[in-house]
């Protein structure tokens, strides 16, 4: 009995999948019982109490190359680019001589060069312009922000709380949307997990929240996660993991397989205010970081297909995303 016993866990750890057979959405178990709206709320409020350090994440890293990146944090016009050296700067967007706007600017041996009269502007001050703190994690790119009106508000960190990552052999994806709400509506979202396997039935199935923090001002920080159980689902097959949900600060939650295959592995969502749309209602970039990570011995040889796996990882983030921007934009609208 044990030698069988044995045989099928060898099996199980050689082909993590599970063949789901046919199911009908509408006869799932209700979750709307366990999505207690004043423990998702006291989730949240507990995620927003939590210092930044004035850090914020706005794009993948391999966005920032050869060329500028010009958009906005919390309403300040922000241009991006690579120093000689690769190193991240990100500074004012508009040049200090008249203005023109340096997204539009060529990078030349790593100096803004201003396409209106030929400034050229690198890492050092200029006048009253000067270059944002900034800080390239490999994975994000992330910029500080200290005296602005709708940022600045914590007293300022060298570098930002980047979460644990796995070590080793690891795969990355990138995805970047961007909605008509606020970051806490986004992060709401993340803290209903109930709503996965209902809201999401392509890719998530048998979903059980196995423990989840109670409705309490006040939180331990260790303390204060989701813990489930799930099934991600792809097609006819299905990988059953654990996860758990946490809040290392208020525009940011991470979810990381704690049982399973992948175990190890994170998804990290951020929530970035953007500032005002033109019809005066906010907007906020989502920006998540898929790092996939295995134990298995070959996993390292998966980084020679990361070039094709890596767009599947990024369209099949951006399909639970659209999705989830649109629970986010109904929070918003329902509060406003």
């Amino acid at each position: 009995m044990n030698r069988f016993s044995d045989l099928r866990q060898r099996a199980a750890k050689a082909w993590p999948f599970e063949l789901l057979p046919p199911s009908d959405w509408s006869a799932q178990r209700p979750t709307y019982a366990d999505a207690d709206p004043a423990l998702i709320q006291a989730a949240l409020s507990r995620a927003q109490r939590r210092p930044d350090g004035n850090w914020f994440v706005f794009a993948a890293s391999s966005t920032i190359a050869a060329e500028a990146w010009g958009g906005s944090v919390a309403g300040v016009p922000i241009v991006a680019w690579r120093a000689a050296d690769g190193a991240l700067r990100v500074a004012p967007r508009a040049c200090p001589h008249l203005g023109a706007d340096l997204a539009t600017a060529p990078v030349e041996c790593g100096a803004l060069v201003c396409p209106w009269h030929g400034l050229r502007l690198s890492g050092r001050r200029h006048g009253t312009w000067r270059p944002f703190p900034s800080h390239d994690d490999g994975v994000l790119c992330w910029v500080r922000l200290d005296t602005t009106a709708t940022a600045g508000t914590e007293t300022p960190t060298e570098a930002p709380l980047v979460p644990q990552r796995p070590p080793g052999p690891r795969l990355t994806a990138v995805a970047r949307l961007e909605g008509v709400c606020e970051p806490r509506d986004v992060i709401a979202n993340r803290l209903d997990p109930w709503h996965g396997a209902w809201f999401h039935p392509y890719s998530f199935t048998r979903l059980e929240v196995l423990s989840a923090p109670p409705a309490t001002p006040d939180l331990p920080e260790e303390a204060d996660r989701f813990v489930v159980a799930v099934t991600f689902r792809m097609g006819r097959l299905g990988v059953p993991v654990i996860a758990e949900f946490s809040t290392p600060g208020p525009r940011t939650v991470v979810m990381r397989i704690v049982d399973g295959e992948g175990r190890g592995s994170v998804v990290e969502t951020h929530a970035t205010p953007l500032g005002d749309g033109p019809d005066g209602r906010p907007r906020t970039a989502v920006v998540e970081a898929t790092i996939a990570h295995s134990d298995r011995r070959n996993f390292g040889k998966a980084m020679l297909a990361a070039p094709a796996i890596r767009p599947l990882m990024t369209m099949a983030a951006t399909r639970l995303w659209r999705d989830d921007l649109g629970y986010a934009e109904r929070l918003y609208e329902l509060r406003s």
